[in-house]
């Protein structure tokens, strides 16, 4: 017999059962679950609602429960349909009908938002630890590579030489907004929907702050109806998550060219690659190649998640119970890449000469070449036509313009003078550029000393909130 099973005259079908239960992926919700109902039944006894004896009957029951949850002796099943009803029916199991005036108050509606909000802000204070390890290893990269030039690249086209320092530090603010985004997003996750209801609130004389207060959260929702249809919380982690992994997967793409022979610029430790089952000489960068891949299935997530919502009225749907699956499979993504991101980036060995042998091959110094003359007077647009010319002169001659000769520059403009030769020095080119943002090497240390200030912020946010979810009703 079902729990809710009185109105019905026939049982489930079967594949009815199977086809609804979600029981098969919330289960990992039980410790959120019992969590959540620990503080209510506090609350029941506290407001009279249920006896005090009753109160404290339930409490220890439930926390028999977990303890057979925990040391794998319970069984999950079907018949029951998702984790809320399999830990009640334990709990009566355990401490007999009493266990029933558990659910006095509250419906699976409120309980199940509930628990997505506890697993969700714990779940995002541990991500942005993740982050923070990333940001640390790009942080320790970039101070090893204060002084290695690189291309920088636009159109994939050899632009404009650049300390490897900078390319990595943009990499770490991409990072840096993607960890702000998730703690700003802690205040809409860290809201209690319990006391909420079905959908409209209970006859019942409850005390949601005080469950609030159990629970540590924030706030509480003030609209009964929106505090069980809200999945605001869960699209925004979804869309965090999908910005999050982009940025992860654009410095894969370069990791991954830059282990190339093409351009050679770096080579990824042995353990954060494979090989081939054919061919003895490959070392494939996997891991970088893999990361790269799972960012689709976070972006899936998101628009289905968003797809979900898009047509549902007020207030629960069973279309609401699509909400987890791809939120869980989220928060595993992210725990991997971030996991492994981390090591792999502060074991990686960056071939410095290669990098500047490549920018004193290119013609990426020509628009200094075009600065220098607008610094002798010459207007942008002349100085540019005339570096053009330079330019293709130097490809039929088969040489670069640190080759050319003073004669050679002056058949081009008579406002070439020795000093050419400095200011096209591949390490003049990117200390010319000393504009606050700029490449210049005195500019990157001002980012990294930032950014060192950043991560200490960051890490007191998480030191902060981890005793903000560290609930001690268990």
């Amino acid at each position: 017999m079902k729990l809710w099973g009185g109105r019905f005259t026939k049982a489930t079908d079967k594949l009815v059962e199977e086809y609804t239960a979600s029981i098969g992926f919330d289960q990992q919700l039980w410790k959120e679950d019992i969590t959540g109902s620990l503080a209510h039944v506090a609350m029941l006894g506290k407001c009279g609602i249920i006896g005090e004896d009753e109160a404290a009957t339930i409490a220890e029951g439930l926390k028999k429960v977990a303890a057979m949850i925990e040391a794998g002796e319970a069984e999950f099943t079907v018949e029951n349909e998702d984790v809320h009803m399999n830990v009640e029916k334990m709990l009566i199991e355990q401490i007999g009908p009493v266990g029933g005036k558990l659910h006095t108050g509250r419906s699976r509606n409120d309980q199940v938002a509930t628990d997505m909000h506890l697993y969700l802000r714990a779940r995002v204070v541990e991500i942005v630890d993740l982050i923070v390890k990333v940001q640390e290893s790009l942080l320790e990269q970039a101070k090893a590579n204060i002084d290695t030039i690189l291309p920088g690249y636009t159109h994939l086209q050899r632009a404009q030489p650049v300390l490897f320092a900078h390319h990595l530090m943009a990499y770490y603010s991409m990072l840096q907004r993607d960890a702000e985004r998730l703690m700003d997003s802690w205040k809409r996750i860290n809201v209690l929907p319990l006391g909420a209801g079905a959908l409209a609130g209970t006859t019942f004389p409850i005390d949601r702050e005080y469950v609030a207060e159990l629970l540590k959260f924030d706030a509480v929702y003030t609209n009964s109806m929106d505090a069980v249809s809200d999945r605001d919380f869960i699209v925004e982690f979804l869309a965090n998550a999908s910005l999050l992994m982009m940025h992860l997967s654009r410095l894969c793409e370069e990791l991954i060219l830059w282990m190339s022979d093409e351009f050679n610029f770096v080579e990824l430790d042995d353990a954060f690659c494979t090989g081939s089952s054919i061919m003895p000489q490959k070392k494939n960068p996997d891991v970088a190649e893999l990361v790269r891949g799972k960012t689709g299935r976070v972006y899936g997530s998101l628009i289905g998640m968003l797809t979900v919502l898009k047509g549902l009225p007020l207030a629960y749907n069973k279309d609401m119970q699509e909400d987890k699956e791809g939120m869980f499979d989220t928060v595993a993504t992210l725990h991997g890449a971030l996991s492994l991101f981390a090591p792999m980036i502060r074991t990686m060995k960056v071939k410095k000469e290669n990098m500047r042998q490549a920018v004193a091959h290119d013609f990426s110094n020509a628009t200094d070449l075009a600065d220098y003359l607008v610094g002798k007077g010459m207007p942008f647009r002349q100085a540019h036509e005339v570096v053009g010319r330079s330019v293709l002169y130097c490809i039929e001659q088969g040489k670069y313009l640190l080759d050319m000769s003073l004669d050679e520059f002056r058949q081009f403009s008579e406002q070439f003078e020795e000093d050419i030769y400095e200011a096209l020095n591949p390490v003049n080119v990117v200390n010319a550029r000393n504009v606050l943002g700029g490449t210049a090497k005195n500019q990157v240390e001002i980012q990294i000393a930032a950014a060192e200030v950043q991560l200490k912020q960051t890490h007191v946010w998480v030191e902060e909130h981890i005793k903000k979810i560290n609930v001690q009703l268990l």
